[in-house]
């Protein structure tokens, strides 16, 4: 097991509930429509990543040095998609305009992209025998 990304999964996770738990709760009268799909969109994508957070800490088989550029690639991928489309979607409750940060959302979404070409790439090359460990 990986304490690193066990932590980090479920750090993600437990705020991907908070965070899902408080928009349809608190935020689902005031945002639009768009805006809370955006929200939904937001929690959806960083439970996934969470999720494979929690199952590359149980050892899936990669390299040492693959598996913590993969975690650096989903942490940063999960703040600025996830984090950046919160700030967006709930854009109107502050007098702050995040419309400067959008461009962040395409940035961490291809973070998360290359993420999973790198897993998938690494898992295509693995030996039969490797699979048997």
């Amino acid at each position: 097991m990986d304490k690193k990304f066990l932590i980090a999964g479920a750090c993600f996770g437990l705020i991907g509930v908070i965070t899902g738990a408080f928009a349809t709760h608190g935020l689902q009268p005031i945002l639009t429509e768009a805006s809370m799909k955006s929200f939904e969109t937001a929690v959806k994508y960083q439970m996934y990543h969470a999720l494979l957070l929690l199952l590359l800490g149980a050892k899936i088989l990669l390299t040492p040095k693959l598996r913590d550029v993969i975690f650096y690639l989903f942490i940063f991928g999960i703040i600025f998609f996830s984090g950046s489309i919160y700030l967006l979607a709930t854009n109107n409750l502050t007098e702050i305009d995040f419309k400067s940060i959008a461009l962040v959302t395409p940035f961490g979404g291809s973070l998360l992209i290359l993420g999973w070409i790198l897993m998938l790439v690494s898992v295509l090359k693995l030996k039969k025998e490797d699979l048997r460990q």
